[in-house]
């Protein structure tokens, strides 16, 4: 389950960023984008999130995945694709072989909602 591992590396992420601020803000949400082709598993993701940040600075943060699909563009039709992973990957108009893919490798922290704890306002990080 390398969601678990993931995880881990999301967390040292955050908490670098968390302990590079002034003062420790309120982490409410961490948005995270997640492509088809990664091999991630969202629910598996999410759950390894809740256990691994349990009593700590991430206790209760709301972890918000945004699920992006696999597109592939095939050069010898000029035009893109939606590949069936695990079942189809070439063109379905020529059988071309993927090549280009144009989305679902993403994976990547969008951004952090927090607010100051002195002033409670919303930020983006």
């Amino acid at each position: 389950m390398h969601e678990t591992d993931m995880t881990k590396a999301l967390i040292l992420t955050v908490k670098d960023w968390y302990e590079s601020q002034p003062e420790p803000p309120k982490i409410e949400k961490i948005h995270l984008i997640v492509g088809q082709f990664t091999c991630v598993e969202p629910v598996s993701l999410q759950f390894a999130f809740e256990v691994q940040t349990r009593n700590t600075f991430l206790d209760q943060v709301e972890l918000v995945i945004k699920d992006v699909p696999l597109i592939a563009f095939c050069h010898s039709c000029q035009q893109e694709y939606q590949p069936e992973i695990g079942l189809q990957y070439s063109c379905p108009d020529c059988n071309s072989p993927m090549e280009d893919i144009r989305s679902g490798r993403e994976l990547k922290i969008d951004r952090i909602e927090y607010s100051s704890l002195t002033n409670n306002s919303l930020s983006h990080a």
